[in-house]
């Protein structure tokens, strides 16, 4: 069989998707079955793996899915708690001295504190940290969902202490010893490559999750609204990239997402809180009343404005659960303390399934779960709750989580016997490395553009960047060896690209949907989230066509027009903002004088 054809077979499981749950608006529980079934008929029938492959692949994915409702379950316990002890009520208030304006607040949580978490412990972390945090703040479940997803890119690559680099590209490529004798340094010189490129590309992000904040989720619908803190978001966005880059080419690929999210946060909030670049008073942006928004926008976690029993709490009372988050992620991810020995002695294994080669495993101290469930309970001590409060945190937390098991029970197997259709008897590669073949066969020298979409769709179907990076590293270092270029920047093209994947993957939108009881309405995110990701994946691959074939077509090249004109339609967009603004206020002004007369 061609490779054109077996690309195109590989991509039906992805297009099922596209199709019911974007295109048609299923819900996941419902789109995600059909995906399962296509993906099973390529592989027993097509591909012809074993059926004991196609069932051990699947209860594989059914252990992961267990461990991803565990982090849920964790993380709305943790927010369940501390609005039932009143900390919730505290923390809002403390947003709300630094600022009242939506905007602010969602690039400090999402953005700068979301980067931290990312860099801490990464699969998914900060969106079950930083989503409940905004929805406990009062924004729209769905609003805060799609927030939580365009920033998991520029801290990705370097998210859990660096793991998609030192794990999935190091294990990608070590696979050929030829390439060298010293992967960790290799791996080294391209996380100095992937920060430069996220930087670039992350520049726009912050900017990004206001402008499509009020966009959806504002009164007027208007990107305007969002770009007119244009200057924050620059602000926010260097204020995290910078010291980023910095570590990332000195220190190496454990702590870029972690440090850069620190520093920024610090700096961010303190010139918050001293007005720089803040928007006017007379000008803050703030949602419409609850009872005005769209359904679709509300999950089923309903956030209540609980005081403490004592009446108040101290704002570092409050905090301190998140502190402790913060802190135990860190602690429990560094391997130069011996404490990820300990917490990883304990593995709960299930080998060779059906006989088989795939082995499901999980270590249930060292999941992130155990942190926020661990952190729950010390919460009930410090903030001094009363027995039935805590038991019905427990309660509400255990129903929301109920609510994403359908998806995930889908979700997750599909993408099991997805990647594991290697071997079969057909002689076919697995499916993700047939579709990318189809890819490079068409791309010639134009593959840095497909690079990093490649790696895209790698965490599209994967859920993860470290998965993606060891399915596809090797094969993109050999295709930039093939056309001729320094493959290394090839390789960071696919790091940077399965980061910015993690936008659009569907069980980590699941995942994200679920913490927030938003359950069904997954196929409405990703539609927000593929304009982000589509820009971030083209931008970044413009900029790495045009640093590979520099040396042979010089400066004036098709990766620095397009990287040029993105460039050029940004400065645009925010030049002319002041003008929207104005005819949006005078189209408002209009609006409000018809409805007094």
């Amino acid at each position: 069989m061609s490779t054109g054809v077996l690309a195109l077979l590989s991509l039906l499981p992805i297009l099922a998707v596209g199709i019911f749950l974007v295109g048609l608006r299923w819900p996941a529980s419902k789109a995600m079955p059909i995906s399962y079934l296509i993906a099973i008929g390529l592989a027993l029938y097509v591909w012809k793996v074993p059926g004991t492959t196609v069932a051990a692949a699947s209860v594989n994915g059914l252990v992961v899915a267990g461990t991803l409702l565990y982090i849920i379950f964790g993380a709305i316990l943790l927010l369940n708690t501390l609005q039932e002890s009143g900390g919730i009520k505290t923390i809002r208030q403390g947003f709300t001295d630094i600022s009242e304006d939506r905007r602010i607040q969602v690039i400090i949580i999402a953005w700068l504190f979301g980067s931290f978490i990312e860099g801490a412990s990464g699969f998914g972390t900060p969106a079950a940290v930083a989503v409940p945090l905004l929805v406990g703040l009062g924004f729209p479940a769905m609003a805060a969902v799609v927030a939580g997803m365009v920033i998991q890119s520029t801290p990705v690559s370097f998210g859990a202490v660096g793991t998609p680099m030192l794990v999935g590209v190091q294990t990608g490529l070590s696979a050929d010893g030829s390439i060298t004798n010293d992967f960790l340094a290799l791996v080294t010189e391209i996380a100095g490559q992937v920060a430069i490129l996220h930087m670039i590309a992350g520049t726009l992000v912050p900017l990004f999750v206001v402008a499509l904040m009020t966009k959806f989720f504002g009164k007027n619908k208007s990107f305007t609204e969002g770009i007119k803190v244009w200057k924050f978001a620059l602000f926010a966005a260097f204020a995290m990239t910078i010291p980023y880059v910095i570590v990332a080419n000195v220190l190496g690929p454990e702590f870029p997402s972690m440090v850069g999210g620190l520093v920024g946060l610090a700096i961010v909030v303190y010139a918050a809180k001293k007005g720089f670049l803040m928007p006017p008073k007379e000008d803050m942006w703030d949602f419409e009343e609850k009872s005005k928004w769209d359904p679709e926008w509300i999950g089923k976690l309903e956030i209540q404005d609980i005081a403490h029993k004592s009446g108040s709490m101290s704002m570092v009372r409050a905090w301190t659960p998140y502190v402790l988050v913060g802190v135990f992620l860190v602690i429990s991810r560094l391997k130069s303390l011996p404490v990820i020995e300990w917490l990883q002695s304990w593995t709960v294994k299930f080998e060779n399934i059906f006989g088989s080669e795939i082995t499901a495993s999980f270590q249930p101290l060292f999941l992130p779960g155990t942190i926020f469930i661990l952190v729950s309970l010390i919460t009930f001590f410090i903030h001094g709750m009363n027995g039935s409060a805590y038991k019905s945190a427990w309660a509400q937390s255990g129903k929301t989580t109920l609510a994403a098991s359908t998806a995930l029970i889908f979700t997750v197997p599909m993408v099991q016997v997805f990647t594991n259709t290697g071997g079969g008897a057909a002689g076919y590669e697995n499916m993700p490395i047939e579709l990318a073949n189809g890819a490079a066969a068409l791309a010639g020298e134009f593959w840095p553009f497909f690079a990093t979409f490649i790696g895209g769709i790698g965490a599209f179907i994967a859920g993860s960047n470290t998965v993606s990076n060891m399915m596809f590293a090797l094969f993109q270092y050999d295709v930039g060896s093939q056309i001729g270029v320094n493959p290394t920047w090839i390789v960071a093209l696919q790091a940077v690209g399965g980061a910015a994947g993690n936008m659009i993957c569907v069980h980590n939108v699941v995942a994200a949907s679920a913490v927030v009881g938003l359950v069904g309405k997954e196929g409405a995110v990703i539609r927000k989230t593929l304009f982000p990701f589509t820009y971030y994946a083209l931008l970044a691959g413009s900029v790495g066509y045009s640093i590979v074939w520099y040396s042979q077509k010089g400066i004036f090249n098709i990766g620095s027009f397009v990287a040029a004109g993105i460039a050029i339609a940004a400065i645009y967009i925010i030049a002319t903002n002041k003008k929207r603004a104005n005819l949006l206020s005078v189209h408002n002004t209009s609006s409000n004088i018809k409805s007094a007369k």
